[in-house]
This record gives structure tokens, sequence and C-alpha cells, in this order.
């Protein structure tokens, strides 16, 4: 089962997947936010499948794939969380999560067009593995305690620009990572229980050259010990999203160029599902009053 959000910008409809066929959501929910995870909304949905109580939705295959998630709070992130990408990175594996945020309206779809701002040279992309929170946590008493304040999982393109995050954030990242549609999700929020994180497959390719190829093997936090983390932190809402972190393979590392106007940029998860997004320069509206 995995579910999605499907239609124009602003106007998607809640819907789920199961054995090959789409269903419409609406009966149950007005759409897949944070409310509706909190609510049992996932094992509500199973239930109104098992009961025949969904419509098929017609024509689902020929609407846009939105951002499986609908007006999260937060996006938390993790950085340098492969062993790999830290060492490519030229850092150490850090003793603890480095944390950073991006702004929640990144978020776009999983096909969605990627907008290179003015100015940006270093355009990079990060295949990564989010966390979507299905229930609050703060304060969580163990590590065991974590995965049941988990919804699911979704795959994210962390996209960065480089000399944003590293020359002009002063160490806090976030500067480089908040760019309009910086942060392509989707397609499908799968449920928890449906999913075994301790290896799962990362790719990412670039106009179809391969970029990304890694295991969630290599990370060095793991699920379970970011949200018991973040928890002794920040309270974590129903809907949230966390990003884990990208493994090796991405042009900070030197190895490729940086993304540019007409680039194809494509990341999967095994088992989560595949996005792909075109970048093309920003269209920078005209000043006021000129000609």
């Amino acid at each position: 089962m995995q579910l999605l959000r499907l239609g124009p910008v602003g106007q998607e409809i809640p819907a789920v997947t199961n054995d090959g066929v789409t269903y419409d959501l609406r009966p149950l929910t007005a759409d897949v936010d944070g409310a509706f995870l909190a609510a049992d909304g996932i094992g509500r949905t199973r239930a109104a499948l098992a009961a025949g109580e969904l419509p098929v939705l017609d024509g689902a295959d020929a609407l846009r794939r939105g951002a499986p998630i609908a007006r999260p709070t937060a996006v938390v992130c993790v950085g340098q969380n492969y062993a790999a990408h830290a060492r490519e990175s030229g850092a150490e594996p850090p003793r603890l999560p480095i944390i950073f945020f991006k702004h929640p309206n990144t978020m776009v779809g999983p096909d969605d067009t990627v907008p290179i701002p003015p100015g940006a040279e270093k355009v990079d992309w990060e295949v990564e593995l989010a966390i979507v929170v299905g229930k609050r946590a703060g304060y969580l008493a163990s590590v065991e305690d974590a995965l049941g304040h988990v919804a699911g999982y979704t795959v994210v393109d962390d996209v960065s620009e480089r000399s944003w995050q590293i020359d002009d954030s002063l160490g806090q990242w976030s500067k480089g990572k908040c760019g309009p549609a910086f942060l392509p999700a989707g397609p499908a929020l799968v449920p928890a229980d449906e999913v075994d994180t301790r290896d799962l497959r990362l790719r990412s390719f670039v106009n179809g050259e391969p970029r990304q190829d890694s295991s969630t093997t290599d990370m060095i936090f793991g699920v379970a010990e970011i949200v018991h983390h973040l928890s002794q932190y920040m309270t974590l809402e129903p809907g949230d999203l966390i990003c884990t972190g990208t493994p090796e393979g991405v042009a900070l590392s030197g190895r490729f160029p940086y993304l540019a106007d007409g680039d194809v940029v494509e990341v999967e998860i095994e088992g989560l599902g595949r996005q792909r997004h075109a970048f093309a320069d920003a269209r920078v509206p005209a000043a006021s009053g000129a000609a």
C-alpha cells in the first residue's frame, strides 16, 4: 500500500495504491497531512480498502504526482550521515547527528521542475530516505520507542547550492538548502511496517548517467537513533519530514559537474519509488515599474 497525492499544484487528490489499483481517499480525508496521520489514517485506509469502501480513482495514471505529504510543519535534515559521503566531503564521520533545516515550502512533487536560482553556480543533487512522522515525539525515553512515532517513508532529493551552503551560511548550511523547489518529494508515502530501512538501495542519475549507488547500511545513525535524538532537542509533529542524509556520489565530491539549465535528475530508493525532475534557470519577475 502506498499513499499518494495526485493532481495540479494546490488541488492534489489524496489517493492510495494497492495491488496495482489506485483508489480515491477523499471518502476518508481531504488530504494526506499530519492530522490524517495522527488520527490513524494508515490504519483507517487499510480498513477501508479491506471493506471495499474506496472508489477507484479514474485517470489516476494521467495525473501529476504531488508530494505525498501536505503542509509539514518542519523539514529536519541530517548532514553527513553516510560514512563514505562524509569522507568525500573532507570530514570525519560525526559523533552526533548534524542537524539543519529546510523551509517546508521547498517541497514539491517528484516530477516538478526545479528552478536554478539567479547567481547559483553549484547546484547539487542528494538522494535521501525521508522519515514521515506519524505521532508527536518529544523527549522519547529510548531508541526503542522511536519507531512507534514513524508513519512511513518516502524519497527526497535534498537539492543544495554548495557555495551558499558552505561559503555564505557560516556553518549553518540552510541558506544553501532553501531555494524554491529544493525538495522534490515522493512519489509515495510507504507505511513504516512495509519497509525495512536497514538495507535499502539508493541511486541517482544525471542525464541518464549514474551518480550515487549505495545502501542505507552505510548510514552512521539509523532511523530510530535519529528520531530519538531529535526528540531530545525539539518536538516532532505528525506530518513532519526528517531527511536522513545522502550517500557518496554528489557534485561536491569534485568528480562530477554541478547542475545546469536543462539537466534532468532521477533519484530512486528500492521499494519506495523513483523521481524524475528537470532543472531550469529561474525566471525572475521584472522589477516593479520596468518597461
